[in-house]
């Protein structure tokens, strides 16, 4: 897991929350790291496709 459950809870309670429940923390981590495991992917494949190696932030502006 990338993103911890306690980051999760510090996210969601800065979105206002006042209390967060543990599996509410456990599937938003989750979410948030299939969504960033997309992007990166993606971003991955756009570099390969520009003939880098290096992933780039355009690369990761294109792919999200």
């Amino acid at each position: 897991m990338l993103i911890s459950k306690s980051a999760a809870k510090r996210i969601i309670r800065e979105a206002g929350a006042v209390r967060v429940g543990d599996g509410a923390a456990a599937e938003f981590a989750n979410m948030i790291n299939s969504f960033a495991y997309g992007v990166a992917s993606k971003a991955v494949k756009l570099a390969a496709h520009a003939k880098r190696k290096t992933v780039e932030k355009s690369d990761i502006k294109l792919a999200r």
